[in-house]
């Protein structure tokens, strides 16, 4: 019979320290998630303060939007009216009582003098800015402006509160009805009525309950009635045809002309199928680059965006005067000065890591802000983590949510890597730039006669670049080109 054994062995395991684990979870965060990491440690922390820009601390940085290249603030000097030449005729007294007028005249309140406007205006500047106006605002406005007794109002209200950005109406009118809550119960022909209401407000096609709805609301744009009828019937009943372009199937099953459906079809493509997307304001999402790459003295250098690094330091006095009364019953303090003191070198550690990796990236494909996609290489991780002296996924996670703003653009370090693909010569190219060569294929081709996928896999066959018929296809969807059938009917 087996008896149970103990046995001691040591073996020797790899693991993370806490200051480790948190050190790469610093890494991987965005610009915007880690400076917002560090400001609530500043909030929990005593120990940590923010750093005051000192007498010999450069000046603050302006981004332009276009160039993506940081503009001290001292070169905006150049384009106050002191440096205009007609100013420099001017004798000195009279150049600094005109900077003086605008001075004042911009910093004088509304109802002043100085603001350009009549002395009795209460109006300011910003009040006269137009104000975004949203879908359901401006369906309220419209609401307001009829004569409805207090219950259609209040139905007609809820629909419109009910509605998505895109303008549809997602939920039930039973459901509506009930949330309502009005007395007597709200029955389905006031619901129905309250909706045609609705769907009669600009913009036309809101309210519908599906894309077929939508459409057949904004029918009466059409004029020509025999067009209008004909499109009707495409949208009520061949909407998936309408889809997929079959204006020869559409054509046989209503027993219309290819040229009477192809133009009903045309018309119905010039109506919205949002109309929701015409109000309110655009959601725009800015990146902030965290390096900025620019030419000095004919080569291309990679520079930290201060701007995203914060100004986070050790709060030296509390520090002594913890070392000084230091004893028992403190072990929370001294765990958030190490936390202090751990922070402040991740903060180091990490914006000193992603600029050794930028610089390395920049090192070999620079020859891409000088060409364009043309000139990529390929990149693995590796290769890069080799040179840095960094594990890849440290590589991995630095390039995730980084970005490098250039002359040329803005882009995601991870963009800057791409597996090689064999050519007929032996070398390898990126899949970046095949997609150069497909793009420069396409815009250089005949409009009346659109080249294929097909036809374009061949032309990279003859230029060394073995590439299937299907990854010619993704790299013109990736480049949002379309197939060859619409570009040939655009034509």
């Amino acid at each position: 019979m087996n008896a149970p054994i103990l046995r001691t062995e040591a073996r020797q395991v790899q693991g993370l320290t806490p200051r480790l684990q948190r050190a790469v979870r610093l890494l991987q965060l965005s610009s915007q998630d880690f400076v917002q990491e560090i400001r609530d440690s500043m909030v929990t922390n005593p120990f940590l303060e923010l750093e005051e820009p000192g007498p010999d601390a450069a000046p603050p940085v302006l981004h332009d939007p276009v160039l993506a290249e940081p503009l001290p603030i001292a070169h905006l000097t150049a384009l106050t009216p002191a440096n205009d030449a007609t100013m420099d005729t001017l004798p000195s007294a009279e150049v600094e009582a005109d900077m003086a007028f605008e001075r004042d005249s911009w910093q004088a309140g509304p109802g002043s003098a100085g603001s350009g406007g009549s002395g009795d205006s209460d109006i300011s500047a910003m009040e006269l800015v137009a104000a975004d106006v949203g879908l359901r605002q401006h369906l309220r406005s419209q609401i307001n402006m009829l004569p409805l007794v207090a219950r259609d109002h209040v139905l007609a209200c809820t629909i419109i509160e009910s509605l998505d950005d895109d303008g549809y109406l997602r939920t039930g009118l039973d459901e509506l009805a009930a949330l309502a809550a009005l007395s007597p119960a709200v029955d389905d022909c006031e619901m129905s009525t309250a909706l045609k209401l609705v769907q009669s407000l600009e913009p036309a096609g809101v309210g519908a309950r599906s894309v077929a709805e939508c459409l057949l609301l904004q029918m009466p744009q059409i004029e020509d009635a025999d067009e209008r009828a004909l499109a009707e019937r495409i949208v009520a009943q061949h909407l998936a045809q309408l889809a997929q372009r079959d204006i020869a199937g559409i054509a046989k099953a209503l027993g219309a002309t290819a040229a009477q459906v192809g133009a009903a079809c045309e018309r119905i493509r010039h109506l919205d199928p949002r109309p929701g997307w015409r109000y309110g304001a655009e959601n725009l999402n800015y990146v902030t680059p965290d390096v900025i790459v620019k030419k000095v003295r004919g080569t291309w250098a990679a520079a930290l965006n201060h701007a995203v690094i914060p100004r986070v330091k050790l709060n030296q006095m509390y520090a002594s005067l913890f070392q000084q009364h230091r004893g028992g019953g403190h072990g929370e303090m001294a765990a958030h000065l190490q936390d202090a003191r751990w922070t402040v070198r991740n903060v180091q550690q990490r914006f000193s890591t992603i600029l050794s990796v930028a610089q390395a990236i920049l090192k070999r494909q620079h020859r891409f802000l000088d060409v364009g996609p043309l000139a990529m290489k390929p990149l693995g991780l590796r290769e890069i983590a080799d040179e840095v002296g960094i594990h890849e996924s440290t590589v991995c996670r630095v390039t995730n949510n980084k970005y490098m703003a250039t002359p040329v653009g803005v882009f995601e370090l991870k963009y800057f890597f791409s597996r090689g693909m064999h050519t007929a010569s032996g070398g390898s190219t990126s899949p970046t730039a095949v997609r150069g060569v497909i793009q420069g294929i396409i815009e250089s081709e005949d409009p009346k006669k659109p080249l294929s996928d097909a036809q374009i896999a061949r032309l990279l066959l003859r230029q060394g670049l073995t590439v299937a018929r299907r990854t010619v296809t993704k790299y013109r969807q990736l480049l949002k080109v379309e197939p060859v059938e619409r570009r040939r009917r655009a034509a």
